[in-house]
Order: structure tokens, then C-alpha cells, then sequence
């Protein structure tokens, strides 16, 4: 991994001295530095595109070269802002792009949902006219990349890529950092659910280790998985998916199990229960108040009212954060067949309770399974 304390030096050296993104465990070293040492010059937001137009306006205000990091994954969310905001024939902004490259090759056999982000990472900067460097763990080569990516963005007035490969700015394991700001944890909440569900409820488990935690659970309780979505890429759509099946098969309860970080990503998912009847939808996040699965870094979970941005949407609530198990199996109870949809924000402290292995799994017998469970 390259030293963070000589990386920063470089940006600041070269004038880069705000940065703006949405953590990635490619990157952890990275952002937890910026955490630590860059106060509010670090601004972590909702989405990859959100990052990008907050960048924007940094430049605008200060004509100050910004770097916007993301996982590749988050590169589809740049991609509007990227090509009618940033573009040289539109507003030609100058940023530099800092992407974790996930999928890369074979470095992650066991996770499809990289495979194909890892082949076009390159190929989606092409597309857009923007140049890139592939990073390596050479301390100075990085400092020539970005004099490099620098001078063009100046010259230039348009974005340049920095990506980064496994190891280049991460260390190899990710630490399970548990806190105490709430007593239950994740998998204990998820327990609780599944225990005051029916039998035959379906689960939409968002990514990260939420999907982790509830395919383990599964087989720690001897139950079928038939009945369980595990959205194991595409974060912040794990709701919509628990929506749409709930719309098509309204003799079934539909539980979402999403997380603050995916939910705020894509929060105006939650205005559709405004429009359309699904009182067979819960919606459950579970609020630890971090990005946990790239490396804890924190979210606006336990700063914003999810409660009342539900009520306002449309949920029915119990009208408060729920906090014990006490509070969450109450708050089931009372919405799993209340008339609407319905919406919780479960309060959970960081880390995983166990250690658990990778989710190692067949992508296709699962949704198989899951598809011929819905429909007979």
C-alpha cells in the first residue's frame, strides 16, 4: 500500500487540498486518512454523482482542483453529471478522479457483481474523453501521476483518472470495529425480524454485510434461502427490488433490510410508496450511522429523522427510531399488517457480531430459486 501521510503531501504539493466521494475498501487507506486529518475539506456524500456536482461547485467558488473518490462500481453515478456538468462543452470543470478497482481481472473470483465493472472501468472513462493513470504501490510513481494528471487538469480544464488497483491504497484486511452507541447489532436485529415475520416472508437484504449476515443466519437457523433476494452489487437499489416484488405478489410480506449509507444513496426510492399501494412493504434500515462494509467511516444515519422523511413519503411509522429488541419486535408487530407500507429505522452499533467467512454462492441457482418460490 502506498505511505497516505507521502500521498497527501503530493496532492497538497500539486494544490489538491479537497476531496469529496463515497468510501470504498479499495481505498480505505485513503479515506480513513482524510477522515483523520482533513476535517470538513473531506466531505463524504450521498452518491458518486452527488460528489462530482459538490466538486463542481467547489471549483466555481474557488478554482481549486477537487478529487472526488469512488469504488468503479459508483462510476454509472458520475456519468450524468460527468458528461452535461463537467464536460469541456458544457462547463468544463477540472477534478481528478480517484476510482478503486474492484473486479479487476480475476482478483475476485467469488464476486460477479465486479466482474463486468472491473472489465469497462477503463472503457467508461474512454467513452467520456477522459484520460487516466493506473496506479501502482511505487510512492513515486504516484507522485509523478499526479503532476502529470494535475498539469492536464489545468491545461486542460477537464477531469483525469487516477485508478486503483487492489493494494494500492488499502491494507489486505478491513478491521471489525465495533461500537457501543446502541446495544443491538445487526445480526441480532435481522434474528428479531426474522423471528416476527411469517414463515414465508421475502427478504431483500441490501449489500455489504447485511447480505453476509442474513445468508448466514439462514443456515445457522437450518431455513431456506428460496426466500431471500441478496443484493449483493448495485447499492441503494435493494428497496426497489423489495418494492417491485411486493407490487406484483400482494399475498406475501416483502421486507426490505437496507442500510443507512444504501438508503440515503438513493433516498427518492422511498417517495414511490406515495403513489403506489403496498401495505404487504416494510422497509427496515438498519442504522449503525456508517459505511461500514468499506471500512466504518461515518454516514448522516444517525443525524437525519428517517422516520419522518418516511412519514412524509407515505410509510406508516411508529413515529420514532426504534432502539432495543424490545422496541423492534413492538414496531413489527404493529406494521407487519397495519394496512400500508410501512417503514422502520432500526438503531444498531457498528461491527459484525462473528466473524464470518465470504458469501461464496451460485448467483443463479439463488435468483432461480427465489423466482420459481414467487411464483409457484
Amino acid at each position: 500500500m502506498l505511505d497516505q501521510e507521502k500521498v497527501f503531501k503530493t496532492l497538497t504539493e500539486n494544490g489538491v487540498t479537497y476531496f469529496t466521494g463515497v468510501p470504498d475498501s479499495y481505498l480505505n487507506g485513503f479515506c480513513n486518512y482524510a477522515l483523520v486529518h482533513c476535517g470538513d475539506r473531506n466531505v463524504i456524500t450521498a452518491n458518486e454523482g452527488n460528489a462530482v456536482a459538490l466538486a463542481a461547485g467547489h471549483y466555481f467558488a474557488s478554482r481549486e482542483i477537487p478529487l472526488v473518490y469512488m469504488q468503479n462500481s459508483g462510476e454509472g453515478n458520475t456519468i450524468n453529471p460527468l458528461v452535461s456538468l463537467v464536460d469541456k462543452n458544457v462547463y468544463s470543470v477540472p477534478m481528478l478522479l480517484l476510482i478503486g478497482w474492484r473486479g479487476q481481472s480475476d482478483t475476485e473470483p467469488n464476486h460477479p457483481q465486479h466482474r463486468l465493472q472491473g472489465e469497462i472501468t477503463g472503457a467508461i472513462l474512454d467513452i467520456m474523453h477522459i484520460p487516466y493513470a493506473v496506479l501502482t504501490d511505487s510512492d513515486e510513481e504516484f507522485r509523478v501521476s499526479v503532476k502529470s494528471a494535475v498539469r492536464y487538469c489545468i491545461e486542460k480544464r477537464q477531469p483525469y483518472g487516477l485508478v486503483a488497483p487492489k493494494g494500492v491504497m488499502a491494507a489486505p484486511d478491513k478491521s471489525n470495529s465495533v461500537d457501543a452507541v446502541y446495544p443491538m447489532s445487526r445480526e441480532e436485529a435481522i434474528e428479531v425480524i426474522l423471528d416476527h415475520m411469517p414463515n414465508d416472508t421475502i427478504y431483500s437484504a441490501t449489500t455489504g454485510r447485511t447480505t453476509r449476515e442474513l445468508f448466514f443466519l439462514r443456515e445457522k437457523r437450518n431455513e431456506t434461502k428460496a426466500h431471500d433476494f441478496l443484493n449483493v452489487g448495485s447499492m441503494g437499489h435493494a428497496s426497489s427490488v423489495a418494492f417491485g416484488i411486493a407490487l406484483e405478489k400482494s399475498d406475501r410480506h416483502v421486507v426490505a433490510l437496507d442500510g443507512d449509507s444504501a438508503a440515503i444513496m438513493h433516498m427518492g426510492a422511498m417517495t414511490m410508496v406515495s403513489k403506489l399501494s403496498a401495505p404487504n412493504f416494510m422497509h427496515i434500515v438498519l442504522n449503525n450511522g456508517a459505511n461500514e462494509s468499506v471500512g466504518g467511516q461515518p454516514s448522516a444515519g444517525h443525524l437525519v429523522n428517517f422516520t419522518k422523511i418516511a412519514e412524509a413519503c407515505g410509510y406508516y411509522t411508529v413515529g420514532k427510531a426504534v432502539e432495543s429488541k424490545g422496541e423492534l419486535i413492538a414496531a413489527v408487530e404493529k406494521l407487519k399488517d397495519c394496512g400500508y407500507a410501512s417503514f422502520i429505522d432500526c438503531r444498531i452499533h457498528k461491527g459484525l457480531s462473528r466473524k464470518l467467512p465470504p458469501i461464496i454462492f451460485d448467483h443463479g441457482k439463488a435468483i432461480d430459486a427465489l423466482i420459481d418460490n414467487l411464483n409457484g
